[in-house]
């Protein structure tokens, strides 16, 4: 058996030298490499051995078929089918390849652009888990457990003390409770509400909520924060209006309006956010003392804000994925 190994390497050098394409190269990659191939062949062969020939042969098989494989590899390297292709085969007057740069999701850049705003107003950026105690998304913001506003908010409880944060105040309090005044601060996140998806609504959206809290905060300064806010967003020339409303945490309360016109609908007032002074027992449950201080909130909703700036009808469009819509921003 080891002449015909001896044989089996002159024959596959006299192969190697007769091959001149790629097609030629493969056939002789079947015949000697190959399922059915000479040294498939002799492997099933060395079954037949004897325990004192087998180690003997199977050394020299191991040694003639790296042999004729590294020679059949730099054959085909030479022919131009390896790793890298030969410099005769590349055509200099062909295209460039192009390649598309990826770029911030809408709500993504929506966001920076509202963080941005506000962070030159002196605010800080704080954030918290989107997995919420009952007690930091409801009770110390002055939601009892009978309390009827908790009919506001449809929930997802994971457990009877624990819900997926309705809104980001839950984040307000954790700062009240490790902080001391004065606090400036913006939280931004992930808020789940249990609806009914439609073009409106969705089981998912992102906030971003405002907190002041110091001695002699004002309505007047929550005004003048967000008008001057919303100037910078929206325009100086947008149309905007408060109007009293109704919110557990803060009192007095309001909303905010904007004058919208879409191209194909028809114009209305659409509620962009919500505000008001920190209720007096939302400080005193984080342990302030809400008699020597006073403080401001407010809260507004991206998907929405990046609607009416972008004119999008649609909230689902924003959570598709669609590559067509997402190119245009």
């Amino acid at each position: 058996m080891l002449d015909q190994l001896k044989q089996t390497t002159e024959n596959f050098n006299t192969d190697l030298q007769n091959v001149s394409d790629a097609k030629q190269l493969e056939d002789l990659r079947i015949k000697y490499f190959g399922k059915k191939g000479v040294f498939k062949d002799f492997s099933d062969k060395l079954r037949d051995l004897s325990k004192e020939e087998k180690p003997l042969v199977g050394k020299e098989l191991n040694i003639v078929k790296n042999t004729c494989q590294k020679k059949f590899d730099e054959t085909k390297s030479n022919l131009g089918g390896g790793q890298k292709s030969s410099a005769n085969n590349l055509d200099l007057t062909l295209p460039g390849k192009t390649f598309e740069l990826g770029s911030k999701h809408i709500l993504t850049q929506t966001l920076d652009e509202m963080k941005s705003i506000f962070q030159t107003l002196g605010f800080s950026t704080y954030e918290g888990p989107e997995l919420e105690s009952d007690e930091n998304n409801f009770e110390k913001l002055n939601f009892p457990a009978d309390h009827p506003a908790r009919d506001m908010q449809d929930t997802f409880f994971v457990t009877p003390d624990f819900v997926m944060r309705t809104h980001t105040s839950p984040v307000q309090v954790r700062l009240m409770q490790k902080t001391k005044p004065p606090i400036r601060a913006i939280m931004p996140g992930k808020v789940y509400r249990n609806e009914a998806v439609s073009y409106k609504s969705y089981c998912l959206f992102h906030q971003l909520e405002g907190l002041y809290v110091d001695t002699d905060v004002t309505f007047a300064e929550l005004k003048g924060t967000l008008v001057a806010f919303i100037k910078q967003f929206y325009g100086e020339k947008v149309k905007f209006r408060f109007r009293p409303s109704f919110f557990p945490f803060t009192e007095p309360s309001a909303e905010v309006d904007i004058w919208w016109e879409p191209s194909n609908g028809k114009a209305r007032w659409l509620e962009v956010l919500g505000c008001g002074m920190v209720d007096p027992n939302v400080l005193e449950n984080v342990g302030i003392d809400s008699e020597k201080y006073t403080g401001y909130a407010f809260g507004m909703g991206v998907e929405r804000t990046a609607m009416f700036k972008y004119g999008i009808n649609d909230i689902r469009i924003l959570f598709d994925n669609d590559k067509r819509f997402l190119k245009q921003f």
